[in-house]
């Protein structure tokens, strides 16, 4: 017969063999996406960034933390903020970021993303309260650039990139939603004035040129008084008899105005 205990002591050595791969595979082998990275510490110390693919490791002494190297979006949160003139407004932004090196990312800083966070709150605020509120409504991109700007250089020890940066919404308060509204309404009423008083002065200016021009062309005036028969006739639907009148008459008529004029002076 086949003595049981040599059958029991392979079997336990089978076990024991697939509970330690079981255990030690997963630390020993490690599989990175395309966007990932690996740093490696090998007994607290830094080693290599690996990745992306199949990496192998140490069991129980190399140890990794992943970086993703994807462009990340931090939503900054809403936040009173008085600015230059003194206005109270509610502002909240996005940052969009990718880290650029994964080693620094996770040795020089502490919680890369918490800290990049918090760092564009203050420089939200910062940059915000330095600026009028005009300016804040009327050149967001020069807010969101001087924002960028900031975060990007104080990151960069960090090995992160800011791509950009956007104020999302800036809410202001009823009292002023009122007085600006007022002004607007005030803005329009005199673009509409001044456009009205320009176009009168273009009109009399034209009057005057036309006045002129009959005065030294006095066939102009028969024409226009053409014109304007063949208009009122066409408005009434009716029919009128154009006697032309000669324009010797009217020089003539002219010259004996003209010379009446004369005598009762004498």
């Amino acid at each position: 017969m086949i003595n049981e205990t040599n059958l029991v002591e392979p079997i336990v050595w089978i076990v024991t063999l697939v509970v330690l791969g079981l255990i030690l595979v997963p630390q020993m082998v490690r599989i990175l996406r395309e966007y990932e990275r690996a740093v490696v510490f090998r007994l607290g110390k830094f080693l290599s960034v690996k990745g992306p693919g199949l990496i192998f490791l140490i069991p129980f002494i190399d140890r990794i933390e992943r970086v993703d190297l994807r462009v990340l979006t931090i939503n900054v949160e809403r936040q009173e903020i008085i600015t230059k003139d003194n206005v109270t407004v509610l502002v909240d932004a996005i940052v969009f970021f990718r880290v650029v090196d994964a080693e620094r990312a996770i040795i020089q800083v502490e919680q890369y993303m918490e800290a990049t966070t918090w760092l564009a709150q203050t420089t939200l605020r910062s940059i915000v309260g330095q600026v009028e509120l005009d300016e804040v409504l009327a050149e967001r991109e020069k807010v969101n650039k001087n924002i960028q700007d900031i975060i990007d250089r104080q990151t960069d020890p960090w090995g992160i990139k800011v791509v950009s940066v956007e104020v999302r919404d800036v809410v202001l308060p009823e009292n002023m939603k009122r007085a600006m509204a007022r002004q607007a309404e005030t803005e329009r009423d005199r673009r509409a004035r001044v456009i009205i008083a320009e176009g009168e002065f273009q009109a009399a200016a034209r009057l005057v040129e036309a006045a002129e021009m009959m005065r030294d062309h006095p066939i102009a005036i028969q024409l226009r008084y053409l014109q304007t028969m063949t208009e009122v006739a066409e408005e009434q639907n009716a029919t009128f008899a154009v006697v032309p009148i000669p324009l010797e008459f009217l020089e003539a008529f002219k010259a004996v105005s003209q010379m009446g004029g004369a005598s009762a002076d004498e």
